[in-house]
């Protein structure tokens, strides 16, 4: 009940929100226009990082604090094994609200790559501060962790736990250019690490798995309007829905690979574009048609059937780690993603003339 309720209350607040979102961000002058990279028509708000972050955040908060509300003999929310969850629940909302606040300052004066790669490392000390950090990987060829029980000393895990936020938020923040496309990516692998956390975990966890289905709600009630070119989610949806998904890769037990399954293919094409960027002469921040899901928008291929197309993608490989416990099998499924995905990139480069 309590994740239905949960999912449903994310849900019909974002909805609520979205256009509210999209009249402030008008009424402040946060618009894009096309011209450019930006092939749409009219005025279109960039602002949908409020809804997005408002949704997410109040239920949460909701979550968060109603157990301490509620009767002792109440027994609608999971109990919460880990006596660390409260302090990453605060993290995550702390460095939500940095992002987004942060994210509406890069969609007013457009920053560079040098002071957007410096939010995006700030975000990633909120998170280790709040104890989100990578400290074990699992070894997959056999049982147990690499590195032993311990883990990896605090440095390599300051140093994985950077490069993993700022690798997600370049991800998200790459990724978000056509309409739908990082909304309904971000549905599907809420609910891949949804599903994960409460059938396939174990112990299951399903105190943790409320966040991934508060962020199933509210990625779902945003998607119609950005969908249907209402409104744009900006800096501030990119940069909260990225610091978001890497804090959920590691709140909910080390999930890294199910994320890294689900949006390996644009992770590893954030990584391509900076090494050809570079060869080229180019800044590797800067914007440009020279992403993908542009490529393929340039050599003729339908917004809708492109974003439909990726969405598809990325819920067969979430099927796929859901299905598959082998970590040997999937760190093979990974690898051969990989290289589907070089391919692809070259190809759509040749084709382009790069």
């Amino acid at each position: 009940m309590i994740f239905a309720a949960t999912f449903g209350f994310a849900l019909l607040l974002t909805l609520a929100l979205t256009p509210l979102a999209g009249a402030l961000g008008r009424r402040w002058g946060l618009v894009d226009a096309p011209g450019g990279r930006r092939k749409h028509q009219g005025l279109i708000a960039r602002t949908g990082g409020l809804a997005l972050f408002s949704g997410f955040f109040f239920t949460v908060l909701l979550i968060a604090f109603l157990p301490d509300w509620l009767p002792a003999s109440a027994t609608w929310f999971p109990a919460r094994n880990d006596p660390n969850e409260e302090r990453r629940l605060t993290a995550l909302l702390v460095g939500s609200f940095y992002c987004v606040a942060f994210g509406l300052l890069d969609d007013r004066f457009n920053f560079k790559s040098g002071p957007q790669y410096l939010i995006q490392f700030g975000a990633a000390v909120i998170g280790f501060a709040g104890l989100i950090f990578i400290k074990h990987v699992n070894n997959p060829f056999g049982e147990g962790f690499l590195f032993g029980p311990a883990g990896f000393p605090w440095w390599i895990a300051f140093l994985l736990t950077v490069f993993w936020f700022m690798g997600m938020m370049n991800t998200i923040n790459f990724l978000d250019g056509a309409s739908g496309l990082v909304a309904g990516v971000t549905v599907v692998l809420s609910a891949v690490l949804g599903l994960h956390m409460i059938f396939k975990a174990e112990p299951a966890q399903w105190s943790v798995a409320l966040l991934p289905l508060a962020l199933l709600g509210t990625a779902l009630g945003f998607l119609p309007f950005n969908f249907a070119r209402r409104i744009f989610m900006g800096s501030s949806g990119s940069y909260f829905l990225g610091f978001v998904i890497a804090a959920l890769g590691i709140i909910g037990g080390a999930r890294i690979a199910a994320v890294m399954m689900v949006v390996g293919l644009p992770a590893l094409e954030v990584g391509w574009l900076m090494v050809t960027r570079w060869r080229r002469g180019l800044s590797p921040g800067q914007g440009g048609r020279d992403h993908l899901h542009f490529r393929l928008l340039d050599m003729g291929v339908g917004e809708r059937t492109l974003v439909i197309g990726y969405w598809l993608f990325c819920a067969a490989l979430g099927a796929f780690t859901l299905l598959i416990d082998d970590r040997l099998l999937k760190l093979t499924a990974l690898l051969l993603v990989a290289a589907f995905g070089i391919g692809v990139f070259v190809w759509a480069s040749r084709k382009s003339g790069d």
